[in-house]
């Protein structure tokens, strides 16, 4: 039986390159060939052990895919198809995409969006498919374009924000984007961004209401600056909340909320259902610009996962990291 490599956790704690074989994948009705992963800051604390991500050992890490369907018992795939897997708790209690080969659900697959490839589909990834789904959420709320002022984008130097700010400022909108590395500001100019934010102007705490800046929001930082971006939100925006990078608390007043009408969203792309999924990745194959997406893309080997999951950690990555798991 002919063993392939994989990322692997065994016990909690940092996971390593391992070899597996076809009897090691879990039950599914879809096997597929895995040709590309992506690098998430949900895979840094998987990988490193430093956060309580992985639910049962020995897990594959990974928690995104693109490949092409090898064998199938479902009549929604056929041999030769082009999928992506995204979330649906892979790398927490199903093996994910850091491996060559991997058996899923046939629910969870979705086929490669028109307008990008299967590596541009993982330089998205779940980082690229939370922002979209946060721009969706915006404008579900009437946060549109048309309106006089800026959306803010935070920790907009990491996957999440970057392609959020490439996709906003391709809609029309104008973007601030914040950051704390001053290493990333020509970066975000290039994406589209109007204004660079420093994070330490919304890290730390004022008033419970404050000056109205933003008509919306891109949140990925949560804590601290979350509240402090409700604070700033003009009377009728909304903030797209999607991260806890600062922390998981909030430290906020329902101010915003009752004296300015500010909608808060909580965006999800771990369990978002599957009609959902479509339409963001759709959206993402029309709306980010494939030069840009090129652009803030880094491709790595897998066999670097481990390291490169400490940087991500350390907050030492910029734009989006592919994972090329045939080396």
């Amino acid at each position: 039986m002919t063993a392939f490599p994989a990322i692997v956790a065994t016990e909690p704690g940092p996971a390593s390159l391992q070899e597996l074989t076809d009897d090691q994948l879990p039950d599914g009705d879809v096997t597929v060939a895995v040709r590309w992963s992506s690098l998430n800051y949900k895979d840094g604390l998987a990988v490193t052990g430093k956060g309580k991500i992985i639910r049962s050992y020995p897990m594959v890490c990974g928690i995104d895919l693109a490949g092409t369907v090898e064998a199938s018992d479902s009549s929604s795939w056929q041999v030769g198809d082009e999928v992506v897997v995204t979330g649906w708790g892979l790398s927490e209690t199903a093996p994910g995409g850091y491996t060559q080969r991997q058996r899923l659900r046939s629910e969870w697959l979705v086929g490669r969006p028109d307008g990008l490839t299967l590596q541009q589909t993982m330089a998205v990834g779940t980082a690229g498919l939370t922002s979209m789904l946060c721009v969706i959420a915006l404008e579900r709320a009437g946060v549109s374009p048309d309106a006089e002022g800026e959306v803010l984008v935070t920790g907009a130097g990491g996957g999440v924000g970057s392609v959020a700010v490439a996709v906003l400022a391709k809609l029309g909108y104008r973007v601030a984007a914040s950051t704390g590395r001053a290493e990333t500001h020509d970066f975000l100019r290039s994406l589209g961004a109007t204004t660079i934010v420093d994070r330490e102007e919304l890290a730390t705490a004022g008033k419970p209401l404050d000056k109205e800046r933003w008509v919306g929001a891109v949140d990925t930082v949560g804590s601290q600056t979350l509240a402090t971006v409700l604070a700033q939100t003009r009377y009728g925006g909304a903030v797209a909340a999607c991260g806890l990078v600062g922390g998981g608390d909030l430290p906020t007043t329902v101010l915003p909320f009752i004296l300015r009408g500010v909608s808060l969203l909580g965006v999800d792309s771990v369990m978002c259902p599957t009609p959902q999924r479509v339409e963001a990745w759709q959206r993402l194959g029309r709306d980010l610009p494939t030069a840009v997406l090129d652009e803030l893309t880094t491709i790595e080997p897998m066999a670097r996962v481990p390291e490169l999951a400490e940087d991500i950690v350390a907050g030492r990555t910029r734009g989006r990291v592919v994972i090329d798991t045939a080396t």
